[in-house]
């Protein structure tokens, strides 16, 4: 298995691009520090950008380099573009929230820049509404008309019911009932991406340990293994019992023995069973108990993985593994990653999971 390689030339800078409303500023180029952007499922990423905050004057003086609230300032949109700097990818565009000036003893005044994706606004948002007769595909797409985002929205108009919003931040809710049902949401540039969990696929690269990917560390844990989940609850109106079962219908790439049948070989059956949730069917009550129990399938075998700068990783990115023994080579959908450029380069923290142990066997 080959590389997927991060640029067409053999040596390239990758000094991340910044734009400040939608235009370059040199001086942010030139006094940048460092940067981290961080994203998780659930959606909402965010931006942390160390700047050097004293320059020289055209005079021969020296003072405050960003004083002027005329380019980093609250309320600025900020885009960053990574990778090769000749063909630069956006990794992140949101609004600049914070600003956090930094007079050190030993060494010179420095600024960071505390940003936050168009998520941020629901996040902000909170309110208590009935949605009545809504898929959550219609709760998704309103929600983007909200942000002004173009909604991109896959699957999830078969869910239509009534829901309560008691108290919630939208971004809240939305994730709240995304779990239910197994789903993700992320913005992506100027997109509100929304889709059952199983849909995600927003790459495929690959890596090699000492290659591409110079540190792992892989976890394969049997502790939240189950090998069935069993939801139950009431309908009021009809005045009988709701009941589900499952045992799995989405795993998530990756290939090889399933958590809950290296469970099952190891210590024995294991149920789990959930009654805390209000539940209207028995059709709902078997899709929440697929997703609970897909979600802890999904994380057997976890990755907390280094790799050299990569734009292409990013939450929904399906990375393949190797080098890791046969134990452990596999394809793995990334959770979370975090972008970080500073003295060091451009490197790629990434967390991701795999449902399957022995691939290679």
């Amino acid at each position: 298995m080959g590389e997927t390689p991060t640029s067409t030339l053999a040596v390239y800078t990758a000094r991340p691009t910044v734009r400040i409303d939608a235009q370059e500023y040199p001086k942010v180029s030139e006094l940048m520090l460092g940067l981290e952007m961080t994203e998780h499922e659930g959606g909402m990423s965010a931006l942390e950008m160390r700047v050097s905050n004293v320059a020289s004057d055209p005079f021969g003086d020296a003072g405050l380099a960003f004083e002027d609230d005329e380019v980093l300032c609250l309320g600025a949109r900020i885009t960053v573009y990574t990778g090769d700097e000749l063909e630069p990818r956006e990794i992140f565009a949101g609004t600049i929230t914070g600003l956090e000036a930094h007079f050190p003893t030993d060494g010179p005044p420095e600024l960071t820049v505390l940003a936050e994706d168009a998520l941020q606004r629901a996040r902000m948002k909170r309110r208590t509404k009935v949605h009545e007769d809504m898929s959550l595909n219609d709760i998704a797409r309103n929600l983007a008309n909200d942000l002004g985002l173009t909604p991109v929205i896959t699957g999830l108009d078969d869910t239509t019911g009534t829901y309560v919003q008691l108290n919630e931040s939208d971004l809240a809710f939305l994730r709240r009932l995304l779990a239910r049902h197994d789903g993700d949401v992320q913005v992506v540039g100027e997109e509100l991406h929304v889709s059952p969990r199983a849909e995600v696929r927003r790459g495929d690269p690959d890596l090699e340990l000492h290659g591409q990917l110079r540190r792992a560390r892989v976890c394969a844990d049997l502790s939240h293994q189950v090998t069935k989940v069993t939801v139950s609850g009431w309908n009021a109106i009809q005045g009988r019992a709701v009941t589900g079962a499952s045992t799995g219908e989405d795993s998530g790439p990756g290939s090889g023995r399933g958590g809950s049948d290296v469970l099952r070989d190891a210590l024995g059956e294991r149920s789990h069973h959930i009654s805390h949730l209000a539940v209207n069917d028995d059709d709902e009550a078997s899709a929440i108990a697929s997703a609970a129990f897909d979600a802890r399938a999904r994380a057997f075998v976890v990755v907390e993985g280094t790799a050299e700068g990569n734009a292409e990783i990013r939450v929904g990115t399906h990375v393949r593994l190797s080098g890791l023994g046969v134990r452990f080579d596999n394809s793995y959908y990334v959770v979370q990653t975090r972008h970080r450029f500073d003295a060091r380069g451009y490197e790629t923290d990434f967390t991701a999971q795999c449902g399957f142990l022995g691939a290679g066997r």
